[in-house]
């Protein structure tokens, strides 16, 4: 197949534009990836596309696709995070993966379908987001919202197996979900007891209420809880 420059041009300005523009709600939420990285991305794609376009020898078209998509997979994979037992940027990588198919789509020419692509990645960000916080509950029904916290005691080494129970039934008292209960040495003849937990609703009162009870035993030196921040939407 023979194309022309300009159609080449037309093929590589289409894709950077419309990778850009998907790019562009994500620079504006602030994440990993935005403006410059899915406009590149799209374009890349474009001119591999065009490589086998160009260049019919080289490998069928389909092929070339497949090697994209491979490739695109792992630049996807580096923008996702763990933070604790969340994962954060899945959709930005998922955003990264259906821009190279628009890359695909303008390298082979294919606008209307490219630009149908790139319309509904857009949509989908910026319009599936409330949706998704409805139907997870939290927009619905703050009560319904869960929380992580942490709740740590620090008491006297031949102590721990009695905290350790204390904690427990003091999370439980509370309406709390035990998540994890672990022990670590902070000093000499010092143990630090660490309970994460899940509560539902704005029940951070009882959980005040829970480490003013702990810290009224006498084995324990000292007591705190903290939150623990989510942000896996993105």
């Amino acid at each position: 197949m023979t194309i022309t420059w300009w159609e080449i041009a037309l093929r590589l300005v289409c894709a950077a534009s419309l990778g850009a523009l998907v790019g562009l709600e994500r620079q504006w939420r602030a994440r990993t990836a935005g403006l410059r990285t899915n406009a590149l991305v799209c374009v890349g794609a474009a001119l591999f596309e065009l490589f086998s376009v160009l260049t019919p020898d080289a490998g069928s078209t389909t092929r070339i696709a497949s090697y994209i998509v491979s490739g695109v997979g792992f630049l996807g994979a580096g923008v996702i995070i763990r933070d604790g037992g969340n994962l954060r940027g899945i959709n930005t990588a998922a955003t990264i993966w259906g821009t190279a198919g628009i890359g695909l789509m303008c390298g082979g020419g294919h606008y209307a379908v490219a630009v149908a692509g790139a319309v509904v990645i857009v949509v989908a960000n910026v319009g599936l987001r409330q949706l998704g916080r409805i139907v997870d509950g939290r927009a619905a029904d703050p009560a319904l919202a869960e929380t992580d916290y942490d709740l740590r005691a620090v008491c006297r080494d031949a102590d721990e197996a009695h905290i350790r129970a204390l904690v427990v039934r003091s999370v439980a008292d509370g309406g709390f979900e035990l998540r994890a209960l672990t022990s670590a040495d902070v000093a000499p003849d010092r143990v630090e007891v660490t309970a994460r937990v899940l509560g539902r609703g704005a029940n951070g009162g009882e959980l005040e209420r829970a480490v003013s009870r702990l810290s009224l035993e006498p084995g324990i030196t000292s007591v705190s809880w903290r939150l623990v921040t989510h942000s896996t939407e993105d």
